[in-house]
């Protein structure tokens, strides 16, 4: 598929309601309110094409974004790529769906540090995206993991609204991830205590970061019994 038909098929898969939903979450005008459903079969139908996922990020569709991100090859992005698209981001559920992309590049981690140094709230909030996908798939030392906590409960109160989100996200990811880490992550989440979030006009709540670190190990616990 080239751009134009591929625009056209996520223009026809459109609803509005689906269209005022992602509006609440930051999406800007030039959006066609497509499902995650209906993405994924029409990412299912193009496979990886990255030449196509730059056009649709360039679009600035946020559809097409979204698009663009699961049907690059994630093996042929680098820091310059990645950067650009980045500088642009519209919105918090790009900012996802873009963090998710590069922690599987070959230059996440050095992405990761870069964007979470950002001045850029969305920027920021991308890195720290990129560091808890890499926490999950075992990436990240228990060093680095400590090194992190200190940061975020530093850092934390002071930082920008999303960036908050995802720092507290991170803890999480800590904590849960990392049994040898839980009760320093568990630690860290009392002394920071309450993360307050502003979500919009939205049903969204700020997770609580010692309640989901005890809901993962007691996963944990019965996956081994």
């Amino acid at each position: 598929m080239n751009l134009q038909e591929t625009l056209d098929a996520l223009k026809s898969a459109g609803k509005e309601q689906t269209r005022k939903t992602y509006r609440r979450h930051g999406a800007s005008e030039d959006c066609y309110g497509v499902s995650t459903p209906d993405l994924t079969k029409l990412q299912k139908k193009i496979k990886l094409d990255h030449g196509l996922a730059g056009k649709l990020w360039a679009s600035g569709n946020h559809e097409a974004r979204i698009l663009a991100t699961t049907v690059a090859d994630p093996k042929k992005l680098d820091g310059a790529t990645l950067d650009a698209w980045a500088a642009s981001l519209g919105n918090y559920i790009e900012t996802g769906y873009l963090g998710g992309l590069a922690a599987t590049s070959p230059v996440a981690r050095e992405t990761m540090k870069r964007w979470i140094d950002s001045p850029v709230e969305l920027t920021a909030s991308a890195g720290w995206i990129v560091f808890s996908h890499l926490v999950a798939e075992g990436e990240i030392s228990d060093a680095e993991a400590e090194e992190a906590l200190l940061c975020i409960e530093r850092e934390l109160h002071g930082s920008q609204n999303r960036v908050r989100h995802q720092m507290n996200g991170a803890l999480i990811s800590i904590g849960g991830r990392k049994p040898a880490l839980q009760k320093k992550a568990l630690a860290a989440a009392a002394r920071i205590g309450k993360v307050r979030v502003d979500h919009g006009d939205t049903g969204c709540k700020t997770p609580d970061a010692a309640s989901y670190i005890l809901k993962m190990a007691e996963r944990r616990s019965a996956k081994a019994g």
